[in-house]
């Protein structure tokens, strides 16, 4: 039986975990965050903390590059400000002003609006066959995650993966982080209809209500809110929001 040398297989698992973590990664952007990239946002810390600029998206996080650069308090020169995944904890929400669009924004804005709003048979459709799609894909990378840890376990197959359990590890974890889809039969109802979102903020109770657009595993989208953000004058924006401090609570109609 001809077998493979030991550099040959390490180099094929190099490979491997390269291919695979560059597909996961190049498709792994949240949905609600891409449908506020390349708009002005203003992001909201806890702290009460603003920071505005045209959003980037990316797998690993989120980029917002300021109009011009400026330099700050020690008079270092800025030009972004840079939230990584992990640090997702600190943020309290992203608004998009309807004020802060350009025309051609506003108009993608409202198309974008009109197709979400009350969507028909057809898009309905189109999406509970996307969800469909989006399980057997989740599906098909545990499986591929279960087999390739009973691979490790078989007499021939952990011969073959003897120290290869660096990038085996890294095939799996890659696998397990497509894994997000989050799919919500009690939010799914409400795609496109107004609802009311409840957000919880140092034991403070606020209700916004607004068109759901979006959810996943991670944020809310909410089109169509009017949000103070502290001078007491509601402006229309379209919201994300974390959930972990928020949930959608009511139909709002």
């Amino acid at each position: 039986m001809w077998l493979l040398d030991p550099l040959t297989i390490t180099i094929i698992f190099i490979l491997a975990a390269g291919v695979v973590g560059a597909f996961v990664r190049g498709r792994r952007r949240d949905k609600c965050l891409k449908d506020f990239a390349d708009y002005q946002v203003t992001l909201l810390e806890p702290s009460g903390k603003r920071i505005w600029g045209r959003m980037r998206v990316e797998a690993t996080g989120l980029e917002l590059v300021y109009p011009s650069k400026h330099a700050d308090a020690d008079g270092h020169i800025e030009g972004s400000f840079i939230l990584y995944k992990n640090e997702f904890a600190n943020l309290l929400a992203l608004l998009r002003f309807h004020d802060d669009m350009t025309e051609g924004q506003r108009r993608r804005r409202e198309a974008d609006l009109k197709r979400t709003y009350h969507p028909g048979p057809v898009r309905r459709l189109r999406r509970r066959t996307m969800n469909v799609f989006r399980t057997i894909r989740d599906s098909v990378a545990e499986v591929l995650n279960v087999l390739l840890s009973h691979a490790q376990r078989r007499s021939l197959g952990g011969g073959i993966l003897v120290g290869q359990d660096k990038y085996v590890s890294q095939i799996k974890d890659e696998l397990i982080a497509s894994v997000g889809t989050s799919y919500e039969p009690l939010l799914e109802r409400h795609i496109g209809h107004v609802v009311v979102v409840e957000i919880v903020t140092d034991n403070t109770v606020r209700e916004y209500p607004g068109v759901l657009k979006e959810y996943t595993a991670e944020f809310l989208e909410l089109m169509d809110v009017k949000y103070d953000v502290g001078d007491g004058t509601p402006k229309k924006a379209d919201i994300i929001i974390p959930r972990r401090c928020a949930a959608v609570r009511h139909m709002g109609e």
